[in-house]
């Protein structure tokens, strides 16, 4: 018999928070009427036919976590069932209700007042309802009925039942925010937003014929009408978009009926080559990207924090750590986090939620030894058409986020099938990101960047002439801090230290030797491993808890401070 891992019961700072989820989901499309539905649920599993009532769940916790309730995984055979009454504002109904949800996970049929509005099925997308003829006057009743077997045809992250090691508690259910909002006819559904360095380009569906924009700006507002569904408008005294300054102009869009808030932000990223190497540009100069990795899993909701606050702490811990980019790891956020990576000035290099079957052999032992040509995986009709249909949907999801700079189709060869054709459909989606293919190994012929990883042995890299040098993965160090860590028996990483000051004068020492040099040979992107413990990993700079920050400070954005002076003596 196995001995069963004894694991700990970690608590965030953020469970503290009195903001919960009610903060508006969507920022970049806000209207004033908005009914949050977060918050106290009914929740019943059904099994061989039987419902059985599990109690009351916190939404928008999975409740598979400790902060929902319910802290049970859905077992083999299982569904869960989502119930909860509500009652319309004497004046919200303006003639349309839609029902929103960020998101759940795997597959979900919803019913209002026991009739079917609709389905969903993947777990990491948000999608909508109009639900204006079924609701009744007085109260109502909104069910949302769960299925998730972690079918892998889906995009489906790091989940894994058996999880242990780089693999993690899988979730189920509802996870991101559901909310109600009213619109009278014609309202918009979708907005676009594309900047240069000196104008806006605003492009909508829904609405009326003549729409106005208010813009406001540092100077006098803007204001702008025109017909149709697209127009363009130069920004006097442009403030461009940087970590360093992530300015944000706020504007109303309205057609005389609907209204909503949103905000752009003039930045472009694109690549340039100087002194014979190619560089990823921010805003037409040359920028050295330093990153960590971000997997976005916490110890009080694991795919979802208490509150939003515990981005924000992320999000600001990082950036006082001297870092200017995350890279999202395979999986897609709330649509606030993105906000706030906006709002505070956080470059995001964001992945595609993987799909297919991990392969230990071929993803992660031959290509550390070096075979890294020749190997590719067999996807069926079915998993490619769900996998590109995600991708794309991520892509016009996060459009608008000017902190999006980049992003990853395959990550380390998993689940990867024909990257140079989808490179190529991607890019031509949207041509304003730099697309890294295929990151880590697995290289074939088309991509924006090289990208590597490297973990077991000595940082030696070259740039390319045609294509920017990205180092997408590194590090790794591990730090267990006691009353801090998940698994109270094992410990995951890839080079251990007994203490904080060990740990952070190991990670100078990694900078300062062979990052250094590489920068000097054309390196100009770096994804640390990484930003918080996950689990059995305890090779975060802080605790899976967010308690215990692992680095000294200071040292940190000295070695910001040198990857700097280093980049702009190389391509000035």
């Amino acid at each position: 018999m196995s001995k069963k891992i004894r694991t700990c019961e970690l608590k965030t700072p953020f469970e503290k928070s009195d903001t919960g989820w009610d903060e508006y989901p969507r920022p970049q499309m806000k209207r004033n009427s908005y009914l949050s539905l977060c918050g106290q649920w009914e929740l019943s599993v059904i099994k061989n036919d039987k419902e059985a009532l599990l109690g009351e769940i916190t939404v928008p916790y999975p409740p598979e976590s400790r902060i929902s309730g319910i802290q049970r995984p859905l077992e083999k055979g299982e569904q869960y069932i989502y119930r909860k009454n509500f009652t319309l504002p004497e004046d919200f109904n303006k003639g349309n209700v839609i029902l929103n949800f960020g998101a759940v996970d795997q597959f979900c049929e919803v019913r209002i007042n026991e009739i079917p509005v609709g389905g969903h099925n993947g777990g990491y997308l948000p999608f909508y309802f109009d639900i204006t003829s079924v609701l009744k006057t007085g109260g109502n009743c909104i069910e949302v009925k769960v299925t998730d077997t972690l079918n892998t045809d889906y995009p489906y992250g790091k989940q894994r039942f058996k999880r242990g090691g780089m693999w993690y508690t899988p979730i189920s259910g509802i996870w991101q925010a559901v909310w109600l909002e009213s619109m009278a006819d014609n309202y918009f559904t979708t907005l676009k937003l594309t900047s240069t360095l000196d104008s806006i380009t605003i492009e909508t569906s829904g609405g009326k014929e003549e729409k106005a924009v208010i813009i406001h700006t540092e100077g006098e507002d803007i204001i702008h009408n025109w017909k149709g569904n697209i127009t363009t408008i130069k920004i006097p005294s442009p403030r461009l978009w940087s970590p360093a300054d992530p300015y944000l102009y706020t504007f109303t869009l309205t057609d005389g009926t609907d209204k909503i808030e949103s905000y752009f932000a003039l930045r472009t990223i694109d690549i340039r080559k100087v002194n014979g190497k190619s560089y990823i540009c921010l805003n037409e100069k040359p920028y050295f990207f330093h990153g960590l990795l971000d997997q976005g899993y916490f110890s009080d909701g694991i795919y979802t924090p208490s509150s939003p606050e515990g981005y924000k702490y992320d999000i600001l811990t990082m950036k006082k750590l001297g870092f200017n980019m995350l890279r999202k790891h395979i999986k897609t956020e709330p649509d606030l986090f993105y906000y706030y990576c906006d709002k505070y000035g956080m470059i995001v290099f964001q992945d595609m939620v993987n799909s297919g079957k991990y392969n230990f052999l071929i993803d992660t032992a031959l290509p550390t030894v070096g075979l890294r040509k020749g190997i590719k995986h067999h996807a069926l009709k079915r998993r490619r058409r769900l996998f590109e249909q995600s991708a794309k949907e991520t892509v016009n999801l996060l459009y608008n986020h000017p902190s999006v700079c980049y992003y990853t189709i395959f990550n380390e060869g998993w689940g990867q099938y024909d990257a140079d054709r989808i490179f190529t459909e991607m890019k031509k989606l949207d041509s304003t990101r730099i697309w890294d293919a295929t990151s880590g190994w697995f290289k074939e012929r088309l991509s924006d960047v090289d990208s590597e990883h490297i973990y077991f042995k000595k940082i030696k890299l070259k740039a390319l002439e045609d294509r920017p040098l990205v180092l997408s993965e590194f590090g790794g160090y591990s730090c267990k801090i006691d009353g801090h860590s998940f698994n109270l028996d094992n410990n995951y990483g890839y080079k251990l230290f007994d203490s904080k000051e060990k740990l952070t004068e190991g990670i100078k020492k990694l900078y300062m030797e062979e990052i250094l040099p590489a920068i000097k040979d054309g390196l100009c992107a770096t994804v640390l491993t990484q930003v918080s413990d996950v689990e059995d990993e305890t090779n975060g700079l802080v605790t899976y808890d967010r308690q215990v920050i692992k680095v000294d400070k200071d040292v940190m954005t000295e070695i910001s401070q040198k990857l700097n002076e280093t980049f702009d003596e190389t391509v000035l």
